[in-house]
């Protein structure tokens, strides 16, 4: 298993706003995540001054839909130049089987992870939503569901990396919701700091606002850096 690499996750409202995180980001980071609200305001123009700069792009847009329609929207991504796309796993077998068949006849195959359970819910809102899991329980089970259909890995809180990374010892694990231990959670409520996801298996970290929202962004990111490689 490669070292784990730190996605910043762009939650900007705009590209202006987005080129000045840019520029207060250190060489180090490699990967960029661009998420709903700034490509629903940019649309893939977004995209190039991620390019521009040589950048890896996780295009974090969480396809949920009926089957051709997410194979031929990761198809356009992946004409976009995109490294790495969400999908839902919820959305069922047909669905993610269409988006890996999809993502295998790019040119550039971007990789696919599926959402579990969104890190912003807890085992009380499965209750609202009838599921009877628990959310271990569901990451695992819709984690075998992705991996036969040909999925690269899942995105999951830290919590249920564990589980993910013994039953799936291949398998890409990009892990939301990191916080230092003296960080604000936010809307996350399974959050976990850089160095535990690491230890749980994630492959990837995505951070946010305890980077965007630093008075020293570089700083905060280094920092992060430092956790993970404890």
């Amino acid at each position: 298993m490669n070292k784990a690499e730190i996605i910043v996750a762009l939650d900007v409202p705009n590209a202006e706003a987005m080129e000045a995180k840019l520029q207060e980001m250190p060489d180090f980071i490699e990967w960029y995540k661009v998420g709903l609200e700034i490509f629903c305001a940019e649309g893939p123009a977004v995209l190039e001054p991620l390019k521009r700069r040589n950048k890896k792009i996780f295009l974090d847009l969480k396809l949920h839909d009926i089957p051709r329609t997410v194979g031929n929207a990761v198809k356009t991504a992946a004409a976009h130049g995109v490294n790495l796309m969400t999908v839902h796993a919820i959305g069922g077998r047909a669905m993610l089987e269409e988006a890996a068949k999809a993502a295998a006849k790019c040119e550039n195959p971007p990789k696919l992870v599926a959402v579990t359970t969104l890190t912003s819910l807890s085992q009380e809102d499965f209750v609202d939503l009838g599921i009877s899991r628990t959310v271990s329980e569901q990451a695992v089970e819709l984690g075998r569901l992705c991996m036969a259909s040909g999925i690269d890995g899942m995105v999951t809180s830290a919590h249920e990396a564990k589980a993910l990374r013994e039953a799936f010892p291949d398998a890409l694990l990009v892990v939301p919701g990191i916080r230092m231990p003296e960080g604000d959670v936010g809307d996350q409520k399974r959050v976990a700091s850089p160095s535990f996801a690491v230890e749980q298996g994630a492959t990837h970290l995505v951070i946010g606002r305890p980077i965007l929202q630093a008075e020293d962004p570089s700083a905060a990111a280094t920092a992060m850096l430092n956790d993970m490689n404890k």
